[in-house]
């Protein structure tokens, strides 16, 4: 770029829009340290008692009619700084999805959970982003979903870690755009979010000259779902989810996937939600 720009260099790169950039020998760390502390004294959240985990297990969020209202200014200004955290943090990713979705009707239940997720930064200030040379370029991907998760509509939720070079690179929690009536329902559109993240990655390196020499692995949890997946013959039970069924199982016969299963327990998927159960944080660890 110095041949085709005035340009000059000002020596490595420390600070880049609130995201602090550490570099050494080891690799380039990410993290807001800063950001989560200004968070914290904004919110008078400095002095609280920290927690191992972003949210309570199996608290599910909802609208109710005897609902208390909150200050949606407030709350609207905390959660937006939240979804900007969880760009170096994706262990929130999840319950940060979740109380995004009551932007236009807080309530103190849900400014309670926003609440619990700065009591869990308090712990975690230390922690960010670690990006190492392994001298690989393998992509795999890790899914799992949070099937009727939605107390409202009773929509499931999917979430996804990609990994590059063993390097975390992206990672998302959205909900489904359908109801889904079963689990396997679910982790199968669950898969198919999943594939098109891989596929996405792949050509992406291609055209950067990186592209992954082997299959991508998407590790699933479901073994009906990778059932589904391997078997070539149409049943009546999967024609809902006929479209995802043909897509995941064309990309399966051009080998350029694959579907490992993962017992639940060390399923990196499961840290977007179940409220990241600390036991399962600390068998990741």
């Amino acid at each position: 770029m110095a041949s085709k720009f005035e340009m000059k260099s000002l020596g490595d790169l420390k600070y880049f829009l609130v995201i602090e950039v550490a570099k050494s020998k080891h690799g380039i760390f990410l993290s807001q340290r800063k950001y989560i502390l200004d968070l914290l004294a904004e919110t008078r959240m400095l002095d609280c008692k920290p927690i191992d985990t972003p949210s309570e297990q199996n608290h599910k969020l909802g609208l109710y009619p005897d609902q208390v209202p909150t200050n949606k200014e407030r709350y609207q200004r905390l959660v937006g700084k939240l979804i900007y955290l969880s760009h170096t943090s994706p262990d929130i990713a999840y319950v940060v999805s979740v109380v995004s979705q009551f932007m236009h009707s807080p309530s103190e239940d849900h400014m309670g959970v926003a609440m619990l997720i700065l009591r869990y930064l308090k712990v975690t200030l230390g922690n960010g982003l670690m990006f190492c040379k392994y001298g690989l370029t393998d992509v795999e991907g890790n899914i799992d979903v949070d099937w009727a998760s939605s107390v409202n509509d009773r929509r499931s939720t999917s979430g996804y870690f990609t990994f590059v070079g063993g390097n975390l690179v992206t990672w998302r929690s959205k909900k489904q755009k359908m109801v889904s009536r079963s689990s396997v329902e679910a982790e199968y559109r669950g898969m198919a979010q999943g594939v098109w993240e891989l596929l996405w990655l792949r050509r992406l390196l291609r055209d950067l000259g990186f592209g992954p020499q082997k299959l991508m692995d998407l590790y699933c949890d479901n073994i009906v779902a990778i059932a589904i997946a391997y078997n070539h013959v149409q049943h009546y039970r999967t024609k809902h989810v006929e479209v995802d069924r043909h897509f995941v199982t064309e990309k399966l016969d051009a080998e350029i996937i694959s579907f490992p299963f993962i017992f639940i327990r060390v399923s990196t998927g499961r840290c977007s939600y179940e409220s990241c159960v600390y036991y399962g944080l600390s068998q990741l660890a």
